[in-house]
């Protein structure tokens, strides 16, 4: 009955971040780029018990009782959310496979599907914090009607000029597993050893995605799937309260049986 409660104990644990995740992803229902997360289980180490009534040593003897369930992992789903219109000529969104790729205030990289773009203060085209993008494309103040176009390429007008000038080229940084990309916040992923070293390339090459001005990716969150799973693990997690509060019961009528 000991064994119960801590079993017990493990699946409102389990339950507790799976419900604390489903959370998040309905939080960022609205944020544009947003991953949704998954929380994966895994039931943990058996241990082996001798039958009562079995001949000590022989196979048939062993029973395996198990130890509860454990969480594998947390890991983000990088599936594509849909685009949305917002006639934003620094809005870009990727249409398939890849990141964008921003150098972050302590020079470290890190990579972003949120196309919500901007010119930070030393003049560079950036994400909405500022975080310039790499490659580098510097936007001089004088430029206007600043194009994106599919393949990256970034070029804008100047003065009465009426061929548009190239300021730079946009790359898009893709990896061998995505789903070991690893959360930073404000919508930024860090590379890591499961996710395996970034490579980089052209909008549109080796089957990476293009790009397209004028939109934005929204979250991949389904909201009528979330609110389904949060239903699956409220439930999860009161079950796992009934077997400690059942095994309670049966330690509380055992104790009592003197009286």
């Amino acid at each position: 009955m000991i064994d119960s409660l801590y079993i017990g104990a493990t699946g409102l644990n389990a339950q507790q971040l799976n419900v604390d995740t489903i959370a998040n992803n309905l939080a960022n229902v609205n944020t544009a780029g947003f991953k949704r997360g998954r929380v994966d289980f895994e039931d943990v180490m058996y241990r082996e018990v001798q039958r009562a009534n079995g001949m000590p040593g022989s196979a048939g003897n062993a029973h395996l009782l198990g130890s509860g369930v454990g969480v594998a992992g947390v890991h983000k789903l990088f599936t594509t959310g849909e685009l949305k219109k917002t006639d934003n000529g620094f809005d870009i969104a990727i249409r398939g496979d890849g990141f964008l790729e921003v150098v972050l205030a302590d020079g470290n990289h890190a990579y972003t599907r949120t196309g919500r773009l901007t010119v930070n203060k030393e003049g560079f085209l950036a994400s909405a914090e500022g975080y310039a993008l790499r490659p580098s494309i510097a936007v001089p103040a004088d430029a206007k009607n600043i194009d994106i176009a599919a393949n990256g390429v970034v070029t804008a007008s100047f003065g009465d000029a009426r061929a548009p000038e190239e300021l730079g080229q946009i790359e898009l940084a893709s990896f061998s597993n995505t789903s070991g990309l690893a959360p930073a916040g404000e919508n930024l992923y860090r590379s890591t050893e499961g996710s395996g070293e970034p490579t980089y390339g052209k909008p549109g090459d080796d089957g990476r995605g293009t790009l397209a001005q004028g939109y934005l990716e929204t979250s991949n969150v389904k909201l009528v799937e979330e609110m389904v799973n949060l239903m699956v693990a409220q439930r999860g997690y009161e079950v796992s309260a009934k077997v400690i509060q059942a095994s309670d019961e049966m330690m509380s009528l055992s104790n009592n049986l003197r009286r």
